[in-house]
C-alpha cells in the first residue's frame, strides 16, 4: 500500500494580510450597502405616507363635490351602488335592494359615528363610498372586524398604506361636540372628521405606533406646526411619542432622543 506523500511544511499557505483586508473591504461595503438601502427604503416610506394623506384628503373633498356628502355619512349611497347586504345594520333611507358593488347609507349628519361588532358604520362606510365612486384603489367590506366596535382590519376594511405595518383609518371622537376631552394617550384637542396612520390595534382604529419621534416630527414638520398636540397634525401618545406632562400640554415637543417606534399620528378635520 503506498501512502501518499505529505506537503511539505514549506509550501502550506493561508490567507495573506492582502487577502483578508480584501475581504474585511468587501464585507463592509455589503453592510454599509445594505444599511444605506434600508435608510433609502424608510424615507421612501416617510414620503408615502404625505402623498397617502393628500390622496385622501383629495379623495374625500371630490366626493363632496360629486355627491354633496361626506363619503360613509351619505345618506343616500344606495340609490347610486344599491344595499351591500340585507342586515338591519346596513342602513337604506331608498329601499334599494341588494346589488354589486353595494354600499350602506349613512345618517347624513355631517359627522363620521362608529358601528356595532361585525357591522356596517359610517367609519368603514367612508372606504367603501370612496371605492365605488372610484376615487380610491381597492375594495373594502364596509363592516367593520370581529374584535370591536372600531376593530379596523388593514387592507379589509382600511386601506393598507406603504409605511411597513401600517394602516389608514376614518372616524370623528366628538361629533357635534367642540371639542375631544382627551385621555391617558390622546391629546385633548378638536379632531373633527379626522383621518388616522398607525398600526393595527384588535378592537379599535389602527393607532399602535408606527413611527419613531422623529419620523413624527418631520411628517408634522412638512404638513403642519411641527408639534405633536396642536394642529392639523396631532401625535399620540402625549407621554412617550411627545415631552407631555399631561393631554393639556400643548407647548409639548416631540422626543427626538428617543429612538423607539413610538408614534401615530392623526390628521384633524381631514374633511
Amino acid at each position: 500500500m503506498q501512502c501518499s506523500a505529505k506537503v511539505p511544511l514549506a509550501t502550506r499557505r493561508g490567507f495573506s494580510l492582502v487577502e483578508l483586508s480584501i475581504v474585511l473591504v468587501i464585507l463592509g461595503l455589503l453592510t454599509g450597502g445594505i444599511l444605506a438601502g434600508q435608510s433609502l427604503i424608510r424615507a421612501s416610506e416617510l414620503r408615502a405616507v404625505s402623498a397617502e394623506y393628500s390622496r385622501y384628503v383629495t379623495a374625500a373633498q371630490s366626493f363632496r363635490d360629486k355627491y354633496f356628502s361626506i363619503p360613509g355619512d351619505m345618506n343616500n349611497a344606495t340609490r347610486f351602488w344599491g344595499r351591500l347586504n340585507g342586515n338591519a345594520d346596513c342602513i337604506t333611507n331608498s329601499t334599494a335592494a341588494v346589488a354589486t358593488p353595494g354600499a350602506c347609507d349613512g345618517d347624513g349628519d355631517g359627522y363620521l359615528e362608529q358601528s356595532t361588532t361585525n357591522q356596517s358604520g359610517e367609519y368603514f362606510q367612508f372606504w367603501r363610498h370612496l371605492a365605488n365612486a372610484g376615487l380610491v384603489e381597492g375594495t373594502y367590506s364596509g363592516l367593520t372586524g370581529a374584535a370591536g366596535t372600531w376593530d379596523s382590519v388593514i387592507g379589509t376594511n382600511v386601506p393598507r398604506s406603504k409605511m411597513t405595518n401600517a394602516g389608514w383609518g376614518a372616524g370623528n371622537w366628538n361629533g357635534n361636540a367642540i371639542r375631544y376631552a382627551g385621555d391617558a394617550s390622546n391629546f385633548s384637542s378638536d379632531y373633527g372628521n379626522l383621518l388616522i396612520l398607525g398600526a393595527t390595534n384588535p378592537g379599535t382604529w389602527a393607532t399602535l405606533p408606527v413611527l419613531k419621534a422623529e419620523e413624527a416630527w418631520n411628517i408634522d414638520t412638512k404638513l403642519d406646526d411641527g408639534l405633536p398636540g396642536v394642529g392639523r397634525v396631532i401625535g399620540t401618545t402625549w407621554s412617550g411619542c411627545a415631552n407631555g406632562t399631561s393631554n393639556t400640554n400643548y407647548a409639548a415637543t416631540y422626543q427626538l432622543n428617543n429612538s423607539s417606534v413610538v408614534c401615530a399620528l392623526y390628521f384633524t378635520k381631514a374633511f
